[in-house]
């Protein structure tokens, strides 16, 4: 379920040769990109490059943007595909992204990718509409259309309303934007669980070297699974865990942090 993926490996759409190199990665999603990885020259072939039968991964495909020259021979080329989702860059209006659903019959999930001011003030709007199953962030084009330094406290308050956007539309929550430094193993990992932190719970990822930091940044620790395993071993109503208070919602963190642990092995 692209609801769940936490580590998707772009890959750009006009190097076929690397579309079953990138699935056989630990990525649990590969992201054909049509958009900025791809030059103006090689939009067309690259398009024809499409498919989703190299895998049995989840396929995304991030298409080119509403209003450029590339948006609607992208929307024709899925029409024939059975991708897992599509991605909307500069998603701002709510209209583009209903246009967008609409064209693909209804069966193509949507992941509203917000780069700009005018996105992130719509986010709210976008994480409601119908199609729409997760938002993202693209934080260095964010960052370019603000004019603001890509920096962790200047995005905080960015990262926290698309969580709060996604909570309050009932749908999963946020995948947070890509890593550029590519020189650093660990910065990857440290960006990754900042974005946990925040409560996102998927990254983007541009390199393979990436994604097993993304992963183990997402995957509970054996401390926290230790620590919740006794919370919920405390009983129900008020209790004491560690020199800390235990009551209901500290079990439902609990309970969480267990869930997460099922679905793949602590670290």
């Amino acid at each position: 379920m692209v609801t769940s993926v936490q580590a998707p490996l772009f890959v750009p759409a006009n190097r076929p040769e690397r579309f079953a190199k990138a699935a056989l990665s630990d990525a649990d999603a590969v992201i054909l990109d049509l958009e900025d990885a791809v030059p103006a020259a090689e939009k067309d072939s690259a398009r024809a490059n499409l498919a989703a039968d190299f895998t049995d991964k989840p396929v995304l495909v991030r298409i080119n943007a509403a209003g450029t020259t590339s948006f609607q021979a992208d929307v024709d080329a899925l029409k024939a595909l059975d991708v897992a989702a599509v991605i909307l860059p500069k998603a701002e209006e709510t209209t583009n992204v209903t246009a967008l659903w609409t064209a693909l019959d209804g069966r193509v999930p949507v992941i509203a990718l917000i780069e700009t001011a005018a996105g992130l003030a719509n986010a709210r709007a976008l994480a409601s509409l119908e199609g729409v199953v997760r938002l993202a962030f693209g934080s260095i084009d964010y960052c370019a259309d603000l004019g603001c330094a890509h920096k962790r406290e200047v995005l905080l308050p960015v990262r926290s309303e698309l969580v709060l956007a996604s909570k309050l539309a009932g749908i999963a929550a946020p995948i947070d934007g890509v890593t550029a430094d590519l020189a650093d193993p660990e910065a990857a990992y440290t960006d990754a669980a900042h974005a946990k932190d925040l409560g996102m719970t998927g990254k983007l990822c541009i390199h393979p070297k990436q994604i097993d930091e993304v992963r183990r940044a997402f995957a509970p620790t054996k401390a926290e699974c230790d620590w919740a395993g006794r919370v919920l071993a405390s009983g129900d109503g008020a209790a004491t865990v560690d020199g800390a208070m235990v009551d209901e919602p500290v079990r439902i963190r609990a309970r969480a942090i267990l869930a997460a642990a099922s679905r793949g092995e602590a670290q």
